[in-house]
């Protein structure tokens, strides 16, 4: 028999734009969410950044709640303690597999034994993460999409040894926040990056053989493959650095030449170029 256990307290730890997304996404399903980062001042940035985007969706008619309503049920925490209370924690540190390895063996020593650790890795393996645990049962993929508070898929990753009921839940709880569930198994980049990310690496690799141009190359899959941005405007939305690290991800797990990353991606990496948040990548910002 599964039991679906009700979750009403969740911690993020990661104040960034996915992690503050997450936050805001939780809090606005009526949860109280403990956003967690290493400063207060990357915890003021993320709390900034929840209450422009509930402004803009209140603005526009979408709030259920009021922002100082959904506001109040966040509270900000520099330190991993906070969060011993709590049902669930979801990770969205950078993309980094020790990283996440060292975190969820500090939250297993502290969190109760029923809570369910979540990672929101777009690509680095459930199951390794849950082998850094005493309870690989209770250790779980949500992996959300960016912008989080208006994107409705939810990846849930089962781990090899997540359980059937932890699976439940989370799935439940992705529903309660008016969002879509896709199930997904434990393989490198999972459904969307799996397929996302290869062809991202594609345009990388035929601006790099100047097969056209970068605006060319965008303007061609808008208006060719009816994609709403163009495969470098996206990893620039992205990040490189997060482009380069999931490629490697699936490069290693699959042994598969077809998988390596363009050396323009790794070349705009090792320059700084990270998009968006560095102000230049494909395009300039």
């Amino acid at each position: 028999m599964n039991i679906t256990q009700v979750i009403t307290n969740v911690g993020v730890i990661g104040a960034g734009q996915m992690g503050a997304g997450i936050a805001q996404s939780f809090a606005m399903a009526g949860l109280n969410v403990i956003l967690n980062d290493i400063s207060d001042a990357a915890i003021e940035r993320g709390l900034s950044g929840i209450q422009k985007s509930l402004t803009k969706l209140a603005e526009k008619g979408r709030l259920v709640d009021s922002v100082d309503t959904v506001l109040a049920r966040i509270q900000g925490s520099t330190t991993l303690a906070a969060l011993a209370d709590t049902q669930l924690v979801v990770e969205a540190v950078s993309e980094n597999e020790a990283l996440k390895k060292q975190l969820f063996s500090q939250l297993d020593e502290l969190c109760p034994a029923d809570t369910i650790l979540a990672s929101n890795t777009s690509s680095i393996s459930i199951t390794r993460l849950a082998a850094a645990t005493q309870r690989p049962d209770r250790v779980i993929g949500m992996h959300f999409m960016n912008p989080v508070p208006v994107m409705k898929l939810v990846e849930v990753i089962r781990g090899l040894q997540t359980s059937e009921d932890s699976y439940q839940s989370i799935k439940a709880l992705v529903e309660k926040l008016d969002k879509v569930p896709v199930t997904a198994n434990d393989r490198p980049g999972f459904i969307v990056n799996r397929i996302l990310l290869p062809m991202i690496n594609e345009a990388v690799f035929a601006l790099y053989e100047g097969v056209g141009d970068a605006e060319a190359i965008d303007a061609a899959m808008k208006l060719g493959a009816n994609q709403p941005m163009g495969p470098l405007s996206l990893a620039d939305l992205i990040g490189l650095d997060t482009c380069l690290s999931i490629m490697e991800v699936l490069n290693e797990g699959f042994a598969d030449p077809k998988y390596r990353p363009c050396p323009l991606l790794r070349q705009m990496v090792d320059a700084g170029y990270l998009g968006r948040k560095s102000g230049r990548g494909f395009f300039e910002y």
